[in-house]
């Protein structure tokens, strides 16, 4: 397993900006897809979005569309995720993980290594 720290969640506004950073320990980060996912309060955790190794192999959540961006860089062992228009249904904690079985990229049971997460906060 890799150790992954979530950072940059807060609160902002409806219609503001904010941008979530993965660092991941071991220098196997580099080969694993990796994703995130987020829980509401009394929901349960859902894809966000997921990244390839390269960055060339990207899904987003249809909620999450045109709004949201994944990247990462390898050589910092970080992954991002850029949240812009967020709005009050976008609250949530965000957490990070490692792709590390043969299921489809949607699919938590896919990923390990889960970060302790981030807490996005958007205010109406």
């Amino acid at each position: 397993q890799v150790q992954l720290v979530e950072t940059g969640g807060g609160l902002v506004q409806a219609g503001g900006s904010l941008r979530l950073s993965c660092a991941g320990s071991g220098r196997t980060f580099s080969t694993y897809r990796m994703g995130w996912f987020r829980q509401a309060p009394g929901k349960e955790r859902e894809f966000v979005a997921t990244i390839n190794w390269s960055g060339g192999d990207i899904y987003y959540a249809d909620s999450v569309k045109g709004r949201f961006t994944i990247s990462r860089d390898n050589a910092k062992n970080t992954m991002y995720l850029q949240m812009n228009s967020l709005k009050p249904e976008d609250t949530a904690v965000y957490y990070c993980a490692r792709k590390f079985s043969s299921g489809t990229v949607y699919q938590q049971t896919a990923y390990d290594s889960w970060g302790q997460g981030t807490q996005v906060t958007v205010s109406s």
